[in-house]
């Protein structure tokens, strides 16, 4: 979030046909929920053109990246390493302390698909659970992002795009930018 050191998402095991809208959806989660950019690694052009265009359309700034070797990004990172697994430590045991370093240092939120390899487990600073059951990389992320954030991220004021969604009871509105005139 602005204001903040940097929060990027990693995105492992992309498979191409099988992962593109679980992939599109740890995007656009990580976009909506305060990340910065999401490092998706594989061949992922149709869920980065998805994001970018949801990125247009309703504000940002966040950024999509591909990579064909997500190593070196996870070796060279300069600050914390948290690896989002059902094995790892609760969130709500960790949550404090990832949240005091990321005042300081950015932080990379690894998020898999398919079996990760141990080498991610080894290299995270934190390996974290949202819960010990099986569960969605998409909802893993969602819990972390807003645990790390302390809910902030929900009061978050986007920049540019073309339409906002304006909070209503009951249906839908979208709002072309330049028709809102101070309603938000």
């Amino acid at each position: 979030m602005q204001g903040s050191p940097e929060v990027c998402v990693l995105r492992l095991g992309h498979r191409p046909g099988r992962d593109n809208r679980m992939t599109t959806h740890v995007g656009l989660t990580a976009r909506a929920l305060g990340a910065d950019r999401v490092v998706i690694a594989g061949n992922a052009s149709k869920s980065k053109g998805t994001i970018e265009d949801i990125t247009a359309r309703f504000g940002g700034p966040f950024e999509v990246e591909l990579s064909d070797s997500w190593r070196p990004l996870l070796r060279d990172w300069s600050g914390v390493v948290v690896h989002l697994t059902m094995y790892g430590e609760r969130v709500q045991d960790v949550e404090e302390e990832i949240r005091a370093a990321h005042r300081a240092d950015p932080v990379l939120v690894v998020v898999g698909s398919q079996k990760v390899p141990f080498d991610v487990y080894d290299a995270a600073d934190y390996n974290v659970g949202v819960t010990n059951q099986p569960h969605s990389e998409v909802a893993g992320l969602a819990v972390f992002l807003d645990h790390l954030f302390d809910g902030r991220e929900l009061d978050r004021e986007w920049e540019g795009g073309e339409s906002r969604v304006l909070p209503m009871e009951t249906g839908k509105r979208v709002v072309p930018v330049e028709d809102l005139d101070g309603e938000e």
